[in-house]
């Protein structure tokens, strides 16, 4: 490896103004510095844990040398994350003149607001969607604004906002867009390839400068705590109080941000984000595309990382279990030495993983489900966005000419300590034909292969018979039935 030249600087953008900060602690948030070091309080703290969206703000970066502003949630976003990057609040946001920004005065003229202290999140969460797509659809518009909450305007206003900003202005003159070049090429100069280091001690962030740099940084520093997204960890600093320092930050790391396909197999780099990775698993995996959009809102996909989720181990995580389902394999890689283990092993217990000390996850590896099988994923929540899985069930079926069950396997989350299979209920329904006597008896299984418990989100009754008839739901869609399962309201309407 050449050597790393190191440099004790966090260099940014925030809105208009350069920035190098060389005190940085490292588990102070983006939203406690615009507000204290910067007073920057349209960012507003509603929830402090990514889930209502009153502190959205944009993050543009260079992935692929391209540059792409994202919504994300500064409540739980560090400042050691943005190394690179430019930093977009609402106060940036300007017409033409003295005029307001038109994602601004489409919210005035339709009464996208009341008490005004969720607005600018939802402001930021339009601007960027206005960005990308300046004449989006309904469905485009809920999905932008999943992760924003609001308590007392209600949404059709801001949905009709939405729909008019460009009759307020064109997308493509806005001042983000007109110095889309020049900052572009000021963040690429920022990028220089050296590590970062701040702080002493234990109190010490890095941000090292590139996958081989994080091999060496944790094999001098096993005890470290990687943070990849945030979405998990910043919620340790905000509500669990819990020290992370010493803090590596592994976010848009060269080697750990590729997606590519051979022979069937979708490799994930450990630090894609599910924003990242859902045009080619929704292309490849059909299933995967719904169940991504109903991880968080927006700012969290743009944040959270498939690694991250992986590597968390928690036993509600929603992309292990599909990725059980479908034989995914996990390489995991300290120092130089690597190794590849089926993704369904790493999970040991609660809170255990298949991880050496100064080991990291550095890819997972996706089998493209063959024509012939069958897979689905089904989510279970107490509302449908933005929310934390109950339960969670994949299934992966293969059925032979004969209509019997050739293979099958079938992964949970929410039911047992880690992410699971279901054992007697797979072995129940091999060899047997798919009919609906077979899936009835083979359900009478699930109380051999899970315990559930009861929590805030559901009762272990309830995940009991639900995961049940996630069974049956699996059937009923693989076996001819004309009757729609779900429908949304747009494909209703």
């Amino acid at each position: 490896m050449a050597k790393i030249t190191t440099r004790s600087e966090i260099r940014f953008i925030l809105n208009g103004e350069d920035v190098a900060l060389t005190t940085v602690a490292p588990a102070e948030t983006l939203l406690d510095w615009l507000r204290l070091s910067r007073a920057l309080r349209g960012t507003k703290e509603g929830c402090a844990e990514g889930d209502c969206g009153a502190c959205t703000v944009l993050v543009g970066r260079l992935p692929a040398g391209r540059l792409v502003y994202e919504s994300v949630n500064a409540c739980i976003r560090f400042l050691g994350s943005l190394d690179g990057t430019h930093v977009v609040t609402v106060e940036h946001l300007r017409g033409d003149g003295d005029k307001l920004h038109p994602v601004q005065q489409a919210m005035v003229d339709f009464h996208g607001s009341q008490c005004g202290f969720c607005t600018p999140g939802f402001v930021m969460s339009l601007y960027a969607l206005w960005m990308r797509s300046p004449e989006p659809s309904d469905a485009a518009i809920e999905k932008a604004l999943q992760g924003n909450l609001c308590r007392c305007t209600g949404y059709e206003a801001i949905v009709h906002a939405a729909r008019a900003i460009s009759s307020y202005g064109k997308a493509a003159k806005d001042p983000l867009a007109a110095e889309r070049k020049a900052i572009a090429e000021k963040l690429a100069a920022m990028k220089d390839g050296a590590r970062i280091e701040i702080g002493a001690g234990n109190q010490r962030l890095v941000v090292p400068a590139n996958a081989d740099d994080l091999a060496a940084v944790l094999d001098n520093e096993p005890g470290a705590t990687i943070v990849a997204g945030s979405t998990d960890v910043g919620l340790w600093v905000t509500k669990h109080m819990r020290d992370i320092a010493p803090a590596i930050f592994i976010g848009n790391l060269d080697g750990l941000c590729g997606i590519s396909e051979d022979k069937g197999i979708i490799s994930i780099g450990a630090g894609v984000t599910y924003t990242e990775a859902f045009s080619t698993l929704a292309k490849r995996i059909p299933a995967l595309g719904p169940l991504f959009d109903r991880i968080g809102g927006d700012q969290v996909r743009n944040m959270g990382t498939i690694g991250g989720n992986i590597a968390n181990g928690s036993p509600i995580g929603d992309t292990p279990p599909p990725l059980i389902a479908l034989g995914a394999r996990l390489t995991l890689r300290r120092g130089n030495k690597r190794r590849t283990i089926p993704l369904e092993d790493f999970f040991i217990a609660y809170g255990k993983q298949d991880r050496q000390p100064g080991e990291f996850v550095e890819a997972v590896h996706v089998p493209v489900p063959a024509r012939d099988t069958k897979f689905a994923v089904y989510k279970i929540t107490k509302r449908r966005d933005e929310d934390i899985t109950a339960a969670l069930g994949a299934f992966l079926l293969t059925l032979a000419r004969d209509g019997t069950v050739a293979d099958v396997c079938i992964a949970y989350g929410g039911m047992a300590a880690t992410p699971k299979r279901a054992f007697g209920v797979e072995k129940a329904l091999l060899g047997r034909p798919w009919t609906e006597a077979t899936v009835e008896a083979a359900m009478a299984e699930y109380a051999k292969d899970f315990t559930p418990l009861t929590d805030m989100r559901a009762s272990a009754e309830y995940r009991a018979l639900a995961a049940r008839n996630l069974l049956l739901r699996f059937f009923a869609e693989t076996s001819g039935t004309k009757a729609p399962i779900q429908v949304s309201r747009h494909e209703a309407a």
